[in-house]
């Protein structure tokens, strides 16, 4: 894949913002103030890729999920917490019942 492929694939994942999120939302824990490790970012990116038929190699896929959680902590959704991952600031994935949304 070329730099200019990835570029566009980058605009193309910023503009998707909130579906790539709820995807990652469906596929791990995520909630508003949860914590999201980097390596779980990086395979929800790789599998919601997948979906849409990208086929991606390791280096250029942590590359591109490093421009992409850059510019989620730029918009403020991601709050860097350790240098593998950060604390979800999303307030549309706040969940309505406290405590574990499994038992009902």
């Amino acid at each position: 894949m070329t730099h200019k492929n990835i570029d566009g694939l980058f605009n193309e994942l910023k503009n998707e913002n909130q579906i790539f999120l709820s995807y990652l939302r469906a596929k791990f824990p995520v909630f508003h103030n949860s914590n999201l490790f980097s390596r779980d970012f990086q395979y929800g990116l790789k599998s919601f890729l997948e979906k849409k038929g990208i086929i991606l190699n390791d280096p250029i896929l942590i590359k591109l999920a490093k421009e992409l959680s850059g510019f989620y902590e730029t918009q403020g959704i991601f709050l860097r917490t350790s240098n593998q991952g950060w604390k979800l600031n999303y307030p549309e994935f706040v969940t309505t019942k406290p405590g574990d949304p499994f038992s009902f």
